[in-house]
């Protein structure tokens, strides 16, 4: 094991910036060339290498940039600024490529993929509209619920069990109209991050994975303009220097709804999002960011149904660096997610949602050349609202109600390290102590034997507990305290890695629901009395290899456990619920599965392969002697257990002018309940089901093409654009999103009704910039 020492050695820190833009670059990679110390870029583009007193060449890189090399004379600490100008295409991206995959190969962390914005803008989507998730949807362990669903899931884990945030905000609600598009705006982003696994003590608060999603800071050059008219969408973004720093303001909406409108229809369906951010640097040391994003979504049927929701989320923070080897970052974040619902058939409103507001600070501090230190606290404030019922009319039968509201807070502090041990062996550790309290709160009910949910025996269903009583604010109060470890160990060949990891993670909030995709009906509740919270622990083993020709293969084995995963019972009712612990029995879940991933990224023709094998699996017991749980206490298929997974995507660019890229999927379809049988009830006929999820969909699989022309180049041009054409679902591949049965009234058989979303769909996109 390598000794710590602090002889003889200085420290370079700096930024690392695009040339033309000014843009901060993040995980750009800094090293000393024929030596293993390096080191990459924060979240904020900012790095710092301590190295031995000496002679170096220190090369500075980022994909789609050219390579910077410059020759140093280390004598004492120094702080260097670096910017990088866009690669030219006469250029060779591979060996930048290469130098880079080596940087990422060397570094003790595995699970995580970093995605690029060309990468995502060149990904065939439905109706020609940039998606990020749809995206890391071709990286192996990470599906879909289906066609059209929203979210997306990790390893065989929920859709709630990700940790989505945008600018360090957490998002609740990640897609719009149902799943259709994400909510991200692909123009304004600038960096895309997906942890799998290794998760950093850094981060906490969800059992399955991390997608941090960074947006651009905003020109300083000048101001530019980008945007992009499609069929159903259009996009927009402004940039540019504001006095010393920078803004960003980028909207996005559809317009269909206005051609249905103008035609009579009565349905309608429409969303808009708005992303902002300004950059004010104070001095040399400490600047200030502010970043928002607000966006809402608007559906409605026959004017007798109408539901709007969206995210609102504001951050502020302040960016510090108090010495060459010190970086610190506070940050106050609140978000806010809205879901309105008015059903004038029933003749109520219905709002709900949830909100927080969480201040942070963390702290990078590089110790030595072989150890890196990060440390941080972090508290949150929540506010559950279930729901708010307001009748639309005296006559509804309804009263106004403010079902219960829920409070709780959430407190953590870690400390992480990444230490060279040796020349092969490199070690990320750290710890991550939380706690999270159920805040007091009036009317929350009491059960005879504690118990909210019972088994009749006699009739074989559930039954909500009897109430006997109401805790006093002081009594509804909740405490949780836990530790994390997280590890991952990498061992180094020339040009191969093999890693293993381990991480522990806490999720207290709980999404109740009934779909196997979230829905904005979905309820968020957290943790408590009588739902505690969900504990993770995930191992992972894998082999990495990088070749000199840009071509790279991984493979990684997974197992993971989660404890206290809820599952509803049969018949459950989620809306306006005033007590949702009387449907939901608590299990445990496991995922296990391996992962393969093959990429190409020299020459015209290039690509990736990406393979999961897999299986995710819960059990529900009951609660009590007698109780059979759900199918019986016995391990069952999780609503988004695919055992197949197969993605590929290829680009091929024959020339400057024309760029062809295609995607192939092809999944196991989702677990589903069938009925078995039927029988009379009062004169209807009412369906009994059988084992939960033991059937499934046909297979998924589709194709996506898409093909960009890009006009002459001319370096004189100030207007600069391209088309976009593209045709998802190429051979109209019918994916069935579910299936329903019903009797045929004139033969009195039960016949399969297959609902799909999507069939062919091409669609064309101009994009401009200036």
């Amino acid at each position: 094991m390598g000794v710590i020492s602090y002889a003889q050695t200085y420290t370079i820190n700096g930024s690392v910036t695009a040339i033309d833009s000014e843009e901060t670059l993040l995980g750009a990679t800094v090293y000393a060339e024929n030596t293993t110390f390096g080191t990459t870029t924060n979240n904020y583009g900012v790095y710092s290498l301590t190295l031995t007193k000496g002679t170096y060449r220190i090369v500075v890189q980022s994909l789609g940039f050219e390579t910077k090399i410059i020759s140093l004379d280390l004598n004492k600490d120094q702080t260097l600024n670096f910017s990088l100008a866009l690669q030219s295409e006469a250029l060779d991206e591979v060996i930048v490529s290469e130098d880079i995959e080596r940087i990422r190969l060397r570094a003790p962390e595995m699970s995580i993929n970093r995605l690029s914005v060309k990468s995502i803008q060149q990904t065939p989507v439905v109706f020609g509209e940039t998606d990020i998730l749809k995206t890391i949807q071709l990286l192996p362990g990470v599906t879909s619920a289906g066609e059209g669903a929203s979210g997306f899931n990790v390893r065989g884990s929920g859709a709630d069990q990700n940790l989505i945030l945008l600018d360090e905000a957490t998002v609740f609600n990640s897609s719009h109209l149902f799943g259709f598009f994400s909510v991200f705006n692909t123009d304004a982003i600038k960096d895309v991050q997906l942890y799998k696994g290794g998760i950093p003590a850094s981060y906490g608060g969800r059992a399955a994975s991390v997608l941090r999603i960074d947006q651009k800071e905003g020109a300083k050059d000048r101001v530019r303009f980008n945007g992009g008219i499609g069929l159903v969408s259009s996009r927009g973004l402004v940039e540019g220097p504001l006095g010393k720093g920078s803004f960003l303001l980028a909207g996005r909406g559809t317009y269909a709804h206005l051609f249905l409108k103008a035609s009579g229809a009565s349905n309608l369906a429409y969303f808009y999002d708005l992303n902002t951010k300004i950059t004010l640097p104070l001095n040399e040391k400490n600047r200030i960011l502010l970043s928002g994003y607000f966006g809402r979504d608007v559906v409605s049927f026959d004017s007798s149904f109408k539901n709007t929701y969206g995210n609102s989320v504001f951050n502020l923070r302040w960016n510090r660096i108090f010495s060459n080897r010190v970086f610190g970052n506070l940050s106050l974040i609140y978000t806010d997610y809205y879901y309105g619902l008015a059903l004038d058939f029933v003749g109520f409103d219905w709002d709900s949602g949830i909100s927080n507001l969480n201040i942070k600070y963390d702290i990078n501090y590089n110790v030595s050349e072989r150890l890196k230190l990060e440390t941080g606290i972090q508290t949150t404030y929540y506010n559950f609202n279930p729901g708010y019922i307001r009748p639309l009319t005296e006559d509804s039968g309804f009263n106004n109600e403010q079902l219960q509201q829920k409070y709780a807070a959430e407190a953590s502090i870690y400390l992480s390290a990444k230490y060279e041990l040796s020349n092969r062996f490199a070690l990320q550790y750290g710890l991550r102590l939380n706690q999270f309290n159920r805040l007091a709160q009036s009317g929350l009910e009491q059960y005879a034997n504690n118990k909210p949910i019972v088994f009749n025996s006699t009739l074989g269903i559930y039954q909500e507990g009897i109430v006997t009583g109401t805790f006093t604010s002081e009594e509804s109060r909740a405490a949780f305290t836990n530790i994390e470890p997280r590890a991952t160990l990498a061992y180094r060949m020339q040009n191969s890695a093999l890693k293993i990891s381990y991480q522990r993670v806490h999720q207290y909030l709980h999404l109740i629901s009934n779909t196997t995709s979230p829905t904005p009906l979905d309820v968020w509740t957290p943790s408590g009395r009588y739902l505690k919270p969900q504990r993770a622990d995930q191992w992972a083993v894998g082999f990495a290899t990088e070749r000199k020709n840009g071509n790279s293969f991984e493979a990684e084995a997974f197992y993971k456990e989660t404890a206290n995963r809820y599952d509803y019972i049969d018949g459950a009712e989620l809306v306006a619920n005033k007590a949702i612990e009387r449907i939901l029995l608590p299990g445990v879940a496991r995922a296990y599965g391996l992962e393969l991933l093959y990429k190409k990224t020299q020459g015209k023709v290039t690509g990736m392969a990406a393979y999961t094998l897999s299986k995710a699996e819960q059990q529900t017991l009951g609660i009590g002697t007698d109780d059979p749980g759900i199918n019986n206490g016995k391990w069952y298929s999780a609503p988004f257990d695919k055992t197949h997974d197969l993605s590929l995507s290829l680009s091929y660019e024959p020339n400057n002018r024309w760029q062809w890229n295609a995607n192939f999927i092809l999944q196991t379809g989702q677990p589903i309940t069938y009925p078995t049988g039927q029988y009379e009830f009062m004169g209807a006929r009412v369906p009994s089901f059988g084992q939960r999820n033991a059937q499934r969909l046909p297979a998924y699989h589709r194709l996506d093409i898409a093909a960009t022309l890009n006009p002459s180049s001319s370096k004189s041009r100030k207007i600069k654009g391209n088309w976009v054409f593209g045709i998802y679902n190429v051979y109209n591949r019918k994916n069935a999103a579910t299936i329903s049965f019903k009797q045929d009234p004139e033969t009195g058989k039960n016949q399969a009704n297959k609902l799909y979303i999507f069939g062919i769909i091409p669609s064309i996109t101009y994009n401009i910039q200036f």
